[in-house]
């Protein structure tokens, strides 16, 4: 059973996203990696299987990046007048916007996009990619390379990479391994409270693989563009 503490950092976290504008946003407001946010977020759980929560270090870093007195993440604000209007009630209104851009970018640079995508500019103008389903302004996008995902994904398709996207079980994310120089693209696996990689060609060696403690979630996959 999760402790009211607990619920209430989890519900103060959700404020603070909304403030934000988003949470790749709050993430770097204060000083830590998005994907970690949107693990905590979403509860996704730690090696002992526990759900992970909005610890007192991370805690501390949220209230001082966000300008909040010490102990805000621990007090309800639900009815407070400084909540602010959540992401959903502004797309109820507005909609996907189904011209936005996002940037072409390398598999290096994937896994450090979170440091990298504030005031990225690409070269060229060709690299800016239109994305035809609603995703956050962090999304970017990778040109897959490999067969390691056929026959769902082909050497060269375009797939577009939401940071702010939930990791649950079924999605294909892009995964920063600690052993890699680059990101990876598999499909997520959560069984029993522990994470897994799946690789969907049948053929391919080692076809799963453990998500262990140092892996980073960069984002999952929303959109795919198929090479004709």
């Amino acid at each position: 059973m999760m402790r009211k503490q607990e619920h209430t950092r989890l519900q103060n976290l959700e404020l603070l996203i909304a403030e934000a504008g988003s949470a790749a946003k709050l993430a770097r407001i204060a000083g830590t990696n998005s994907s970690y946010v949107s693990q905590v977020r979403n509860q996704m759980p730690t090696k002992k299987g526990t759900p992970r929560g909005v610890g007192d270090d991370l805690a501390k870093k949220l209230e001082h990046g966000m300008k909040k007195p010490e102990g805000w993440m621990d007090e309800p604000h639900e009815d407070s007048q400084e909540q602010p209007v959540t992401c959903k009630e502004v797309n109820a209104h507005g909609g996907p916007d189904i011209r936005s851009l996002h940037p072409l970018i390398s598999w290096v640079q994937a896994g450090e996009w979170t440091e990298i995508s504030e005031g990225y500019v690409p070269q060229y103008e060709s690299e800016l990619l239109p994305c035809p389903v609603w995703c956050s302004e962090e999304t970017f996008v990778l040109r897959v390379h490999g067969v390691s995902m056929e026959p769902r994904f082909h050497e060269g398709d375009l797939i577009f990479v939401d940071p702010d996207a939930a990791p649950v079980h079924g999605k294909y994310v892009v995964v920063q391994l600690d052993e890699s120089n680059e990101a990876t693209f598999k499909q997520l696996i959560v069984e029993e409270n522990r994470q897994y990689l799946k690789a969907l060609n049948p053929d391919w060696p080692n076809r799963i693989i453990e998500v262990n403690a140092a892996a980073t979630i960069c984002g999952v996959v929303v959109f795919k563009g198929e090479v004709v």
